[in-house]
């Protein structure tokens, strides 16, 4: 893939990521959860590699926070869940490792990295377990979303990307 096309495509997903971000939320306590954000780090992952996905996600949050649209809490979780969905499709060549590396990333790691963010930036002093229900609801809902889209889409036009 050409440099240009490669960052045409990182900006279009960094455009569905934010936009999709005011379409569909939801409040998970302390965090609010994006679906959307996970359903563009599975398909990042798998076409464009990891890489490329933890800078979309860095992108995304960036963007959401300067907005005023999201929380810091965007950093861990979506770029953890990016990078783990990427290294895992590129492991096992499957859809499904982006799905799981993306529930795990973004579910259980990057929950566990909320915590000294939240006590950082947002003064609030939670546990792990505050965060762990909504990422893994947010992730696994979005991984599957990521899924769907990237199995209907035909192989062949994914290797003109």
């Amino acid at each position: 893939m050409n440099r240009t096309r490669l960052l045409t495509t990182m900006a279009v997903f960094v455009a569905i990521g934010t936009i999709g971000a005011q379409l569909l939320w939801f409040p998970t306590g302390i965090a609010r959860a994006y679906p959307v954000q996970h359903a563009v780090n599975v398909m990042a992952a798998v076409m464009l590699g990891p890489g490329p996905a933890v800078a979309i996600a860095f992108m995304i949050g960036l963007l959401r926070n300067m907005l005023g649209i999201g929380t810091i809490l965007a950093f861990p979780g979506g770029m953890i869940g990016a990078f783990f969905a990427g290294y895992l499709y590129k492991k096992f060549g499957k859809n499904s490792g982006a799905v799981i590396g993306e529930s795990f990333g973004s579910g259980i790691i990057g929950s566990l990295f909320a915590v000294p963010f939240a006590q950082l930036f947002m003064g609030t002093s939670v546990g792990a377990f505050a965060f762990l229900p909504g990422f893994l609801v947010s992730s696994i809902t979005g991984g599957f979303i990521g899924w769907f889209i990237i199995s209907r889409i035909k192989t062949e036009n994914l290797s003109r990307i």
